[in-house]
């Protein structure tokens, strides 16, 4: 588990500094502020605060959704399906999502050939327009893969910036192709750099559930090995 940690963080970062240096070279001068604030009639208003807190609320809530359902993929599921996403098990998901580029979790509202074929191979009724999906493979489901796709549906579902289908794709084709960011507009670089900013916290949050499991985990070990008080 610490591996994963790792090479997550290390992805993470390469990500991260890969396209704010393209970023900033597409608009032309680095932004070395660590604070952006906007006045307005004697207000000052600390919009890094706010991210901050906004990220400290969803996480909280996040958390407290999670340990209600024990983390338990299965009944999770279930929550998800009551808040009105559909929610869909399928045998080998990813080969039915691979065409499309798409992997298995949230699958965002599409339109066009997008919405037929997710229509078509999911629901078996054609569509022209479909809202996000939840989709899994039949089988055992990877915990934290599984929470790192919840930690963006509920941000979905909550309309947080970046989580919506045009920041999302801008995501893949900016950090996986060579396309020059110089062909963005203004308002398409601050939607890419809301997808990196959710991304990170994403990963970040699987990541920290991760070490703060491992950490229990190794408690609840050491009692039982041990007598607790050798802690």
């Amino acid at each position: 588990m610490r591996l994963l940690k790792n090479i997550l963080y290390s992805v993470l970062s390469l990500q991260e500094r890969f396209l704010k240096m393209r970023l900033a070279r597409t608009i032309g001068v680095k932004n070395t502020s660590k604070r952006k604030r906007h006045f307005g009639k004697g207000c000052t208003l600390d919009l890094n605060t706010m991210a901050e807190t906004e990220k400290n609320r969803l996480e909280d809530e996040i958390t407290q959704i999670l340990k209600n359902y024990n983390f338990e993929p299965e009944k999770i599921l279930v929550y998800i399906k009551n808040q009105g996403t559909n929610v869909y098990r399928i045998k080998d998901a990813a080969k039915l999502l691979n065409p499309i580029g798409e992997n298995e979790g949230l699958i965002y509202p599409s339109k066009g050939f997008r919405a037929i074929y997710l229509s078509l191979a999911v629901e078996q009724k054609l569509k022209f327009k479909t809202a996000e999906y939840f989709i899994l493979s039949e089988g055992e489901i990877n915990k934290y893969y599984f929470i790192y796709h919840f930690y963006n549906w509920y941000a979905y579902k909550h309309k947080i910036a970046g989580m919506d289908r045009n920041s999302q794709e801008l995501l893949k084709k900016y950090l996986f192709t060579d396309s020059d960011t110089k062909e963005l507009q203004l308002s398409e670089i601050f939607q890419l750099k809301d997808a990196i900013t959710q991304d990170k916290a994403s990963i970040e949050f699987v990541v920290k559930l991760c070490r703060n499991y491992e950490g229990v985990k190794q408690a609840l070990d050491k009692m039982k090995n041990e007598g607790s008080a050798n802690l």
